[in-house]
């Protein structure tokens, strides 16, 4: 994707603009059963008229095949990505409830998302989750669900109740891109324009956003950093194919880690040492804040010689920025910056 050389203005405070309402009228969902071939069929019309005209919408799934025949009208989300998404396509009065959300909603979802309702910090029992009568549960990762989680996709449909995982999110399965790209990105938010019926809505923000990415000036070539997750023993730290390389990548960022064949990946601190990154991106959640990891960082005698710490180049980024979803775009231009503003 080609890059200009002036940033443009936050895609924080533009995204408002991309976001258009989609219909909302009482209609049913039909379940999902298992199998590979890829399609979309049909085309779901924000015309309150003619909203069911694109059904049913069929698609594969992480390998499953999930069939919808009505636009899904109370949805439970799982993870802040998944949420986000829904809020920026207008959908918040279809979430009857959300769980596991991992930072505080950006500035521009924050109206729309103060109305959700929080049902778990973390990952909600299914018999939570029957409580809300949802018809349909929108899940972030795979592993959401289980029969300890929100419900195996058989169980849930055997009620009625749809299942989508976010496609980045297959890794399970094998269906994982490999490697994410911005193109995935944004096929995701297109894709749950067709289930969700919010094509409309879903063209226009993908749209903002390819434009809001080719405005960014990348960084010179030669900055090596080190993507920060968690973990003080063994940390956890961005890899070569996930959302972490995608952001540094388009941020012209050199991940010390790049060579590993994995989204995510455990390793020792004696490698990051030895690679001894120019900056640090610090993942920030509030279970596990960029300040504890830098407190961290610079007490630990192991990790306090490196020249990043030592020189307090961090970089920060919100927990939910580091999955495939709507802030990716805006944490490459958030990375972009804060580095320019080390260099002066």
């Amino acid at each position: 994707m080609p890059f200009h050389s002036k940033p443009s203005p936050s895609l924080r405070t533009k995204l408002l603009g991309a976001i258009a309402a989609a219909a909302a009228v009482p209609l049913l969902l039909a379940g999902c059963a298992s199998g590979s071939a890829a399609s979309v069929s049909g085309a779901p019309s924000t015309d309150p008229t003619a909203v069911s005209a694109g059904y049913p919408v069929t698609i594969d799934n992480c390998g499953t095949e999930l069939t919808v025949e009505k636009a899904p009208q109370r949805i439970v989300t799982i993870k802040s990505t998944t949420t986000e998404l829904l809020l920026a396509l207008g959908l918040g009065d279809r979430i009857v409830g959300s769980a596991f959300l991992d930072s505080p909603f950006p500035d521009e979802l924050a109206d729309a998302g103060s109305t959700i309702d929080v049902v778990s910090d973390f990952l909600p029992s299914q018999e939570a989750v029957l409580q809300l009568d949802p018809d349909f549960v929108f899940g972030g990762w795979e592993s959401n669900f289980t029969a300890d989680g929100v419900g195996e996709r058989g169980s849930l449909a055997s009620r009625g109740i749809g299942s989508y995982v976010a496609p980045s999110a297959c890794k399970e399965s094998g269906y994982m891109p490999d490697p994410l790209t911005f193109d995935d990105v944004f096929d995701e938010i297109d894709e749950a324009g067709a289930v969700f019926d919010a094509t409309d809505a879903a063209t226009a923000l993908v749209a903002e956003q390819k434009t809001a990415l080719e405005a960014i000036g990348p960084l010179d070539a030669g900055t090596s950093a080190l993507w920060y997750s968690s973990g003080e023993d063994s940390p956890y730290v961005g890899a070569g194919i996930g959302a972490p390389q995608m952001i540094m990548d388009a941020a012209g960022l050199d991940n010390i880690f790049a060579d590993v064949h994995d989204t995510w990946t455990t390793v020792g601190w004696e490698s990051v040492v030895e690679a001894d990154p120019d900056v640090i991106v610090l993942v920030d959640a509030s279970w596990n804040t960029a300040q504890s990891k830098i407190d961290m960082l610079e007490s630990n005698p192991a990790t306090a010689v490196l020249d990043a710490v030592r020189n307090k180049r961090y970089v920060t980024v919100p927990f939910a920025a580091g999955e495939a979803g709507i802030r990716n775009v805006d944490a490459v231009e958030a990375v972009v910056d804060q580095v320019r503003a080390m260099e002066g």
